[in-house]
């Protein structure tokens, strides 16, 4: 009895292991919910982030959950479980980091704020509903408009301060007001002697707050990149923090490195571009072929209709070589809209998640906007990207990532969102999806512009190039229409992207491409498999899911090492 009650338990484990390893949560899940919810819980309580009380509160929450992950079992983990602990040990140290980087900053500037002493002691109070006397609560707000004045003043001459540091100043100045505000709202009208006692110095101080804002930002205004004669005025981050932020995203490169990838990659779509023109009857004259695709565009008012034909196709094309699982209710759910004009100023192409979002004319557009989008949404570069943005793409990582370890979110990443999306347009190439030379010539189109988007990202964020030398590049290396190319540029910029966000497409689909070369192409698994194993991983860095897929004994301080484009001078 004892026997066969012990095989039950050790079939019981076994299964949760299973299920854990192939899409069900595991032993972290429940810390990693808790983690995000008490970080989001604390972030609600502590609305002045720019002051003491904040930073030594979040201090001590990074510290305890710190020594909360020593304490996890780690050894007895299985590949899935310690995924979970490194990415969340990764995103609590990242936290932490941020904190301290901000507190410097706070410390750099608190001389532009020493009035905040007044509005943190009112919001403390209101915080616990504690009552407030009108008179002396006024009696505060006047000495905080006063002392707001004379710190005006007092910068008005040599602060000695830089540009950078005006600049948080108005960001932390900004923070105070909200909370002064919404703290005066709390007693407002509730408490008559309160509003009677205080209001006529609220409005005061509120104002002085306003025009001492509008100061700072006059004074922040160096800080920023000069116009180039684009309009489009962005943020440069530098090499240090590109580094930085490649080493979260677990890619092993530097920005050179990545460039030279780029270049590598960008040799191979030269090739394939000449073979295609050759084939079309241009010769080596790449751009004539291109410009005669582009005029190869559908009527007006037809555009939604050529969406829906070519989304259907990718999808049959895909289930006839059971690449991967599409379920029917993904196949039935996704929707279309069309892109307003001043959407199609950032982006001008398809976009796609749970919809797909199409650009395309308007009747108030001008005949040269009009006939810019007709030509960079002609046939056959939409049928490169639609199953980008529905089925294989977006749409079904949307459905998948809801119904797979959702607690997973807070992992996510471009380099697997975008990277996916990127690698199907490389699979579908390698599985002759493109079978006219029109075709080929569409799907490369998008695989240069990828190329570019590293190189203009790297040399723009590195203050080498200004946002019109990328528009130029894009134009004279990859053929876009010139204001498809300002398009580009500015929503990469200024489109509310991080920095590393237009490099994931390409980098990305290289993991994948690595991972499929590994698994794939060795006789390990299937198509169907692989890409059903990670579909149901959910969104996280690719070198994470090459850890769960290949059953890597992962050390508890992971550091990335994955080559997956090679050794790189």
């Amino acid at each position: 009895m004892f026997n066969r009650f012990l095989v039950f338990i050790l079939l019981l484990v076994t299964a949760g292991t299973a299920s854990a390893q192939n899409g069900e949560a595991g032993r972290m899940y429940g810390l990693i919910n808790q983690y995000n919810a008490d970080a989001v819980m604390l972030q609600r309580k502590y609305v002045i982030k720019n002051s003491p009380e904040y930073f030594d509160r979040m201090k001590r929450f990074y510290n305890d959950w710190l020594s909360r992950m020593t304490k996890q079992p780690f050894q007895s983990f299985a590949t899935n479980d310690r995924v979970d602990y490194v990415l969340l040990k990764r995103n609590i140290k990242k936290d932490q980091g941020q904190l301290l980087a901000d507190e410097e900053q706070y410390k750099s500037i608190v001389q532009t704020i020493p009035f905040a002493k007044y509005i943190t002691a009112f919001e403390a109070k209101r915080r616990v509903g504690q009552q407030q006397p009108g008179k002396e609560t006024g009696a505060s707000f006047v000495q905080l408009k006063d002392e707001t004045e004379q710190t005006m003043k007092q910068l008005e001459g040599n602060s000695g301060l830089s540009p950078q540091q005006f600049q948080t100043a108005s960001a932390a100045v900004t923070d105070l007001r909200r909370a002064f505000n919404e703290a005066f709202k709390f007693y407002d009208g509730y408490d008559p002697q309160f509003t009677k006692g205080a209001k006529a110095a609220y409005l005061d101080a509120d104002t002085t707050l306003g025009k001492y804002i509008s100061f700072l930002k006059r004074k922040a205004a160096a800080v920023q990149q000069k116009d180039d004669g684009t309009g489009i005025i962005g943020n440069p981050i530098g090499r240090e923090a590109l580094i930085r932020d490649l080493q979260f995203e677990m890619i092993p490169y530097t920005p050179e490195q990545l460039e030279a990838i780029a270049m590598q990659e960008f040799a191979w779509c030269d090739k394939e571009m000449l073979k295609a023109a050759q084939q079309m009857g241009f010769g080596n004259n790449w751009k004539a072929a291109l410009e005669k695709v582009k005029n190869n565009y559908v009527e007006i008012g037809k555009q939604p209709e050529l969406a829906k034909f070519l989304a259907e196709e990718a999808i049959a094309f895909i289930e006839q070589r059971q690449l991967v699982t599409i379920p029917e209710m993904a196949k039935e759910g996704w929707r279309m809209r069309m892109l307003t004009p001043a959407e199609q100023k950032f982006a001008p192409f398809f976009l796609g998640g749970e919809q797909i979002l199409i650009a395309y004319p308007t009747e108030d557009m001008n005949e040269a906007d009009r006939m810019m989008t007709l030509r960079g949404n002609n046939r056959h570069f939409s049928r490169a990207v639609v199953h980008h943005e529905l089925i294989p793409g977006h749409n079904l990582q949307y459905y998948m990532n809801s119904r797979y370890k959702p607690y997973r979110s807070s992992f996510r990443t471009s380099f697997w969102g975008e990277g996916w999306a990127l690698w199907w347009e490389m699979l579908l190439w390698d599985n002759n999806f493109a079978t006219t030379p029109e075709d080929k010539i569409g799907m490369l189109f998008w695989r240069m512009h990828r190329c570019a988007r590293i190189i203009f990202s790297m040399n723009y964020h590195t203050n080498k190039w200004t946002p019109k030398q990328c528009i130029d590049f894009l134009v004279d290396r990859v053929g876009h229409e010139p204001a498809n190319a300002e398009a580009e540029v500015r929503r990469s910029f200024t489109g509310g992207y991080g920095p590393l966000y237009q490099v994931a497409y390409m980098l990305g689909g290289l993991q994948f491409k690595a991972l499929h070369t590994e698994l794939v192409k060795s006789g390990k698994m299937t198509n169907k498999v692989f890409h059903d194993r990670i579909l149901q991983e959910h969104n996280m860095p690719i070198e994470m899911v090459r850890a769960v897929l290949i059953n890597q004994p992962l050390k508890e301080n992971h550091v990335t090492g994955w080559k997956f484009a090679g050794e790189v001078k």
